[in-house]
């Protein structure tokens, strides 16, 4: 994937240099408050904007003013700072070792296909007494629940998928596309005309009436024909097969599930999608709360899905 590659290319210097310019706006003195050179500076700015493919920083008289992504991108970067200092912090560490705990988490079936088990396979090797209780995401992040510790972790869709609480903190683990799905041999769906007149699978992975795809139609003043829903990807996948039904599915779920007898297309305009992390202010330096974090975004990179 061409974001993981840019990725690799962004350090921890990087990292910093970008939030100081958030912070001071003038790159002279992000230089002497992180102790590098003017160049160095210059160098990693230069390093974010092409990797992220975004000016991040438009120089004007009263300083470096930041662009749309870059203010999007700023709590993720403070985050993954906090995440890097906490794993190298002695004091109350948590150590998973030394005895049982259950961490509960409420996230959809994309996590529970692509993440969850690399993650526990993950504990298992390392002999931690660590359970993993998931229960299934609704139409709502359940915040509430995240703030007064009934729940230590949400998992849920981006951009703008559910509704924003300002009580918790997120962080965008992986983007994923959409594809259109078939039986192998049917006519492909290359237009929103087709799209729309072909009747659809609609897999429900997570509890609601409705997802992404109806929310672009709706943008678009158009809606689909829905012949059958199912409580999970598999259960939809199967219904494809040796029909003219057509599923809207995550290209990576498609990638893990796979189905020789159908074939995929890719609508143009289809919006892609972000999967985040979100977890309570309060627990945001909680050692236990910190190190689970650090298990899920290691999974993620082990597995090449940031």
């Amino acid at each position: 994937m061409l974001l993981a590659n840019g990725l690799r290319k962004i350090d921890i210097q990087d990292l910093l240099v970008f939030l100081e310019i958030h912070e001071r706006q003038h790159l002279g003195e992000v230089a002497e408050v992180l102790n590098l050179s003017a160049s160095s500076v210059s160098y990693s700015l230069k390093k974010l904007r092409s990797t992220l493919d975004d000016e991040l920083f438009i120089a004007t008289r009263s300083g470096m003013r930041p662009t749309r992504k870059a203010m999007a991108m700023r709590p993720h970067a403070r985050a993954m700072i906090e995440l890097m200092n906490a794993c190298f912090s002695e004091a109350n560490a948590f150590d998973p070792s030394q005895a049982p705990r259950t961490f509960r988490l409420c996230a959809p079936e994309y996590f529970e296909l692509l993440i969850l088990p690399p993650l526990l396979r993950r504990l298992s090797d390392a002999g931690y007494p660590v359970s993993l209780d998931v229960q299934r995401l609704g139409r709502e992040i359940p915040a509430e629940a995240l703030v007064h510790g009934e729940l230590d972790l949400a998992l849920g869709f981006g951009p703008h998928q559910h509704r924003a609480h300002p009580g918790l903190v997120s962080l965008a683990l992986l983007k994923d596309d959409l594809l259109c799905v078939r039986a192998a041999g049917t006519a492909s769906v290359d237009d929103l005309d087709a799209f729309c007149a072909r009747r659809q699978v609609f897999p429900t992975p997570w509890d609601s009436d409705r997802n992404m795809i109806d929310g672009w139609l709706q943008q678009q003043g158009r809606s689909r024909q829905i012949a059958a829903r199912t409580n999970n990807y598999l259960a939809a996948l199967q219904l494809i097969p040796a029909s003219e039904l057509l599923m809207v599915m995550p290209a990576r779920v498609h990638e893990h599930l796979g189905d020789a007898r159908t074939a995929t297309s890719r609508l143009p305009d289809l919006p892609s999608f972000s999967l985040e992390l979100l977890w309570a202010q309060p627990f945001d330096q909680d050692p236990a709360n910190v190190w689970l974090r650090e298990q899920i975004l290691s999974v993620c990179a082990e597995q090449s899905l940031l």
